[in-house]
């Protein structure tokens, strides 16, 4: 009898390795078809121990690259970084590469980006993580939505997301930009799991850019709709739900994405619900079937190179 075939594990480079960083090597940590090939960062750090092991750690991506050949590169570094580093990693290896979200911080970037797909072929191997497009409850959603073509299109959409940076103080500005820059790009990631989107219609940030009320037109079966998002620092704790109206219908799908539970209603009528058991982290809820889709061969949309362009343009648009 003969050894069934060893499959040798997906080598991982991780570049940034702070508390961004935290959420991917603990999921990574969990897959046994994944091993940490080297950890980057220039700033001086602890070593990252990694299934009891510390993989080599290096000061910046082209010294890492030159020694070794990863399958895939993360970054979980600060925006303004990443359209450097996924050319650097796009360009100087044959690894796919995943970014967080959101991919780019400015439409010049995008741009630049775009330029390299003759080089580098980045639609095959350039993804954004949308973590919040893979959320448990999001997905209970998307599947209802899509198991009730009766319930017509999607004709009017809410969502509100409240963070607690503003106890952060100048701190959340320096690592968050805005409430806009880091909730919007999870509106619309969530989004893209309902809807085709189509234009921001109009956009007003208050509060130093603590606070955003933003409009999004998008398509549904076949019909136009607007999304109304609310974005704000200005809370002693997290808060995110979101609302989906079908109007012919009467049906309304309310999501809980801190609790991560939902439920769909007709008037008096309860027509599904969703729940957890509360044992699983937020985050690790969501980067779990994130790297099970990246990892499957097949990639969900949401976190390919289109998807990320679309809601890059829709983010950074300004409104006639």
């Amino acid at each position: 009898m003969t050894d069934p075939e060893r499959v040798e594990p997906v080598r991982v480079g991780m570049v940034g390795v702070g508390i961004i960083a935290e959420t991917h090597l603990a999921v990574l940590a969990e897959r046994p078809d994944v091993g940490l090939e080297f950890t980057v960062d220039p700033k001086s750090v602890g070593p990252v121990v990694f299934r009891g092991y510390t993989p080599p750690h290096y000061g910046s991506l082209a010294e890492a690259l030159d020694v070794h050949r990863p399958d895939l590169v993360v970054l979980a570094t600060p925006t303004e970084t990443h359209a450097e580093l996924a050319t650097s990693a796009l360009l100087r290896s044959t690894a796919g590469v995943l970014v967080e979200k959101p991919l780019v911080h400015d439409l010049a970037s995008l741009a630049r980006l775009r330029e390299l797909d003759g080089k580098a072929d980045v639609k095959s191997r350039l993804f954004t993580a949308h973590h919040f497009a893979f959320s448990p409850e999001v997905d209970w959603a998307a599947e209802l939505l899509a198991a009730h073509p009766d319930w017509g299109p999607v004709t009017a959409i809410t969502s509100a997301f409240y963070d607690p940076y503003i106890l952060r103080g100048p701190e959340a500005f320096a690592s968050y930009v805005s409430s806009w820059t880091d909730s919007g790009v999870n509106q619309l990631s969530m989004l893209t799991r309902f809807v085709d989107l189509t234009e921001l219609t109009s956009v007003r940030q208050t509060d130093g850019g603590a606070s955003a009320w933003c409009t999004v037109g998008f398509r549904s079966r076949g019909e136009t709709g607007e999304a109304r998002l609310r974005s704000s620092w200005l809370t002693g704790s997290s808060s995110k739900e979101s609302s989906l109206l079908f109007g012919r219908s009467g049906v309304e799908v309310w999501i809980d994405h801190t609790s991560m539970t939902g439920f769909a209603a007709r008037g008096a009528e309860l027509l599904d619900a969703f729940g957890n058991d509360g044992r699983t982290p937020r985050k690790i809820a969501h980067y779990r079937p994130l790297y099970a889709s990246l990892l499957s061969g097949r990639p969900d949309p949401v976190l390919g190179f289109d998807t990320a362009a679309t809601i890059t343009g829709i983010h950074h648009a300004v409104p006639e």
